[in-house]
């Protein structure tokens, strides 16, 4: 089967917010009272191999600050590995933070314009596309409005809209399925099943073990920067949450003997 996503050996020290906080004019206030000292770098992401194939739905799942968001945007481009490699095929869709990536002093039309062309699309393909995109975020009366006027709301569906219409090898969702009303979110459901039933591969962040189990072939459990475990979907999931909650599998079995 063909690969669609490979990471090899990676790994990616971030700095903490002491360093964030260190101005220069502490640090030469610091290196005279000799109290200097260089701040501290975690590693976010330890010596990670994966391979992902064309067309798999792969949940990924754990505890917060496991390192789940951190290895998709090492995936999609946005963060770099300290060490090893990522390799990618075909374009990607990254709903990592809806909007995230919108230049908030333009248009609205502007940023699905731009957002398409970042991902190797067409300006005049774009353009043709942002009147479905906007129909869809229910965005039609605020194409000329920067992107600053919207509300976060308004923002994320303008974002789920874009990365969804662009027809990506590669979609990653990261606890974005829940964006506005509850209209919007059975729209957001539909058009994500056309995703599910072709050969798009799929990366889903999801604190819903049900939305895994039910739309993933396998599942990463990542656990400090590393993965864990990874297998079939409700392995795995069984495995994760008898271990943040060792009563799950004893009353999981209940269950199952009870509707038996």
């Amino acid at each position: 089967m063909e690969e669609s996503i490979r990471l090899e050996g990676v790994s990616l020290w971030r700095r903490t917010q002491e360093e964030f906080s260190y101005d220069l004019k502490k640090t030469v206030l610091s290196f005279f009272n000799g109290q200097y000292r260089r701040p501290a770098k975690k590693m976010v992401i330890d010596n990670i191999d994966l391979t992902i194939n064309c067309g798999e739905k792969v949940g990924i799942i754990g505890a917060n600050g496991s390192g789940k968001s951190t290895m998709l945007k090492l995936i999609s481009g946005i963060l770099q590995p300290t060490t090893g490699t990522v390799r990618v095929k075909g374009k990607i869709a990254p709903l990592i933070e809806l909007g995230a990536g919108f230049d908030t002093e333009l248009s609205v039309i502007d940023n699905i314009v731009l957002y398409g062309v970042m991902l190797g699309y067409s300006q005049l393909e774009m353009k043709s596309r942002a009147k479905d995109i906007l129909a869809f975020a229910e965005l039609e009366t605020y194409a000329l409005i920067p992107v600053k006027g919207l509300s976060s709301g308004m923002t994320a569906r303008l974002g789920f809209a874009i990365a969804t219409d662009v027809s990506p090898n590669i979609l990653i969702l990261d606890e974005v399925l829940s964006v506005g009303d509850i209209s919007f979110q059975n729209k957001c459901s539909q058009r994500m099943q056309e995703f599910w039933q072709n050969d798009v591969t799929i990366l889903l962040v999801s604190h819903s073990m049900e939305m895994i189990c039910d739309n993933c072939h396998k599942v990463i459990w990542m656990e400090q920067g590393r993965v864990k475990m990874i297998g079939q979907a409700q392995d795995v999931v069984d495995q994760y949450l008898d271990c943040v909650d060792p009563n799950h599998l004893a009353s999981s079995r209940t269950s199952q003997v009870n509707n038996k």
